[in-house]
């Protein structure tokens, strides 16, 4: 994998930064957009960004550090769900504590926003609760946020609980987008100055990037990563109109900067009110890029997976099919097609081919996965291994120069496998997943040198790319992402059956 961009560099400027909002200041609410940990999407668009290089930025500064976590109550009531990770919201803020702690850094407590009494809300706060995690809530305000009026009357932030906090830097974050982290900023601040504290607001949002071109790639992946949310990259012209520079932020901070400048002028001294959306922000993330090139030709990719995503996403009722259009507006701008993505058309030749041999009508499924080196390697189903299984089984090989003809696993040891799925867990298939081959390929690796020249492999498997002619399995596709593959699939199911699991 080609590296176009420095971590190690980006990490001191941007602590630095942050470090320097602090300053005259007794508090800093600062809110975290994306993801704090397992920035998959930055990993990919930047080549050589630590998927963690947030964390490892809060473990600098640790012993001046907190963690607000907030959740949208309605996103619970729909078990909303973390697409990169396969798990809902609630559950994913369990596995956030989890992480923070590992790094040292300690969670004040869970914030649910909008709360409305909603059962599942509000068995999750008891569930936290119980587990030792402080758990507070906020209702909806009426007429947030234009109506000030209310917002600082009785019915505003008055009523909102307050969260006591101990350290000088506050980070506020979520699951996800629409979590309710500018207005529990907002509300702390608001708290805080009453109290005689000198608190102020920033955040901290990894994309767009400011100082990058408005089309820049990069930034282009951020709007198609984005579709779902309507999000759209613009100018940001309060920024252009009090310094005369050109600035890239995104429509929500755009269209609602107005509402937080009125908000903070109730609330700062006039000195801390910010004059643009850009002046909110604290992101140095332009100054790790050493690599322009490699970066736009990172983005154009993710541009590309992306479009795969959209169209899978409305195959299965989760996005609208105006997403599909509003995905093809953004290929068509940026001069690509879902063909330049090199894994594409060998899989779908692959899966012509297998079908025209078989002449059996069905589709046949196949993924395709394109090494370190370039070298594609193809699967495909049959009644031993599914696709998922097969590809990976074929490029360990690959990689570790064994013939195709070798068997790595003993047949008696699928066989075996297979029959346990059968009779013992009485399942539908008896077809073995990846999954259940990878754990199969760990323990022949203890008695079988060839198996274990195969398993020595499977860290070559990260930052590849692989695309399926069909839909895989949430199990598959789960494990194909553990192993760094980057895959994309055809919105097409494997099979006629309605339940696909």
């Amino acid at each position: 994998m080609q590296i176009g961009f420095d971590t190690e560099k980006y990490l001191e400027n941007q602590s630095k930064q942050i470090l320097d909002r602090v300053k005259g200041k007794d508090k800093l609410y600062l809110e975290f957009g994306g993801k704090l940990v397992g920035d998959k999407h930055a990993k990919r668009v930047l080549p050589g960004f630590d998927e963690n290089a947030k964390m490892k930025l809060l473990q600098t500064i640790k012993d001046n550090v907190e963690i607000i976590i907030c959740i949208y109550a309605g996103d619970i009531e729909s078990n909303k769900v973390r697409g990169d990770y396969g798990i809902t919201y609630t559950d994913d803020v369990l596995r956030l504590i989890d992480e923070y702690h590992a790094y040292g850094i300690p969670v004040n407590s869970v914030l649910v926003t909008r709360y409305n009494h909603q059962p599942n809300a509000k068995a999750f706060m008891l569930n936290l609760k119980n587990r030792g995690i402080k758990v507070y809530h906020h209702e909806a305000i009426e007429g947030y946020p234009t109506d000030m009026d209310t917002i600082f009357g009785p019915n505003g932030f008055e009523k909102n609980a307050y969260i006591e906090t101990t350290q000088p830097v506050v980070v506020v974050s979520a699951p996800g987008a629409n979590s309710g982290k500018l207005s529990t900023c907002l509300s702390q601040i608001y708290h805080e100055n009453k109290r005689g504290v000198k608190a102020s607001y920033a955040k901290f949002e990894t994309f767009p990037v400011w100082n990058l071109p408005l089309k820049h790639p990069v930034n282009v992946a951020y709007e198609a990563a984005t579709v779902d949310i309507n999000d759209a990259n613009m100018i940001d012209s309060y920024h252009y109109d009090a310094y005369g520079k050109v600035a890239v932020n995104y429509n929500r901070d755009l269209n609602i900067f107005p509402v937080i400048r009125r908000i903070l002028e109730n609330i700062l001294p006039e000195e801390d009110v910010y004059q643009s959306p850009t002046d909110m922000g604290v992101n140095c993330v332009a100054d790790g890029i050493i690599d322009d090139e490699v970066c736009q030709e990172a983005a154009r990719q993710e541009i590309i997976r992306r479009y795969f995503a959209v169209h899978n996403e409305v195959k299965k009722g989760q996005l609208p099919e105006e997403a599909k259009n509003r995905i093809g507006i953004i290929m068509e701008e940026s001069g690509l097609k879902p063909t330049d993505r090199a894994v594409v058309e060998p899989a779908r030749q692959y899966a012509t081919d297998v079908q025209k041999r078989l002449n059996d009508g069905e589709a046949a499924p196949v993924i395709a996965l394109q090494l370190d080196d370039s070298r594609i390697v193809t699967g495909r189903s049959s009644d031993v291994m599914d696709a998922s299984g097969a590809v990976i089984m074929n490029s360990l090989k690959v990689l570790a120069g064994i013939n195709d003809e070798i068997d790595l696993l003993a047949p008696m040891i699928l066989n075996a496998i297979q029959e346990l799925k059968e009779e013992g867990l009485h399942e539908h298939t008896s077809t073995l997943t990846a999954h259940e081959l990878l754990i199969a390929l760990s323990i022949s690796a203890f008695t079988n040198p060839t198996a274990k020249l195969a398993y020595d492999q499977l860290d070559k498997l990260q930052n590849t790319e692989a695309h399926a002619t069909f839909i895989p399995t949430h199990e598959n596709e789960q494990t194909l992402k553990q192993l760094g593959i980057n895959i994309t699939n055809d919105p097409t199911y494997a099979n006629s059956k309605l339940y696909y699991n």
